[in-house]
């Protein structure tokens, strides 16, 4: 058995919450183990308040979730303008001790890449971003999802 939804969000800070209490409570009843869920939830926060703080103009986001098997796949896109590609290279190149412990921006996509297992960037210019990441998933003992 599986479990898939996805949100289709006005890009204004109420949403994030939103977002991650579904995945808490999703994760919750599937009976993935809490540390995971708390990982996944952080994270998918995170990719949220980017979408909701540097989209632009756009006026929507989308989150997608699915558990499949032993892993959780989420995806966050935007219709903004795309990440600017030197911020994006920044990211990919720099630890938050490079740009300073003070640093305003940036610190969203290192966390995420410290709580996930997987995470893939997908730079849209003119027509947004996508963030998408997964994680291996443990269990609570009498797991309904667990995978047989």
């Amino acid at each position: 058995m599986s479990i898939w939804w996805s949100l289709h969000l006005r890009r204004e800070a109420a949403s994030v919450p939103l977002a991650r209490r579904l995945l808490l409570g999703t994760m919750e009843t599937a009976g993935v183990d809490p540390d995971i869920s708390f990982d996944l939830s952080v994270a998918l926060t995170e990719a949220c308040a980017n979408a909701v703080e540097h989209a632009g103009s756009a006026t929507n986001y989308s989150v997608t979730a699915q558990i499949d098997g032993e892993r959780c796949r989420i995806e966050v896109a935007d219709s903004g303008p795309g990440f600017a590609r030197d911020r994006f290279l920044r990211h990919s190149t720099r630890t938050p001790a490079h740009r300073g412990q003070h640093a305003e921006h940036g610190r969203g996509l290192f966390l995420i890449e410290a709580l996930v297992d997987h995470v893939h960037y997908q730079d849209r210019p003119g027509h947004g971003t996508v963030v998408s990441f997964d994680k291996v998933l443990k269990w609570r003992d009498g797991a309904l999802l667990r995978a047989s």
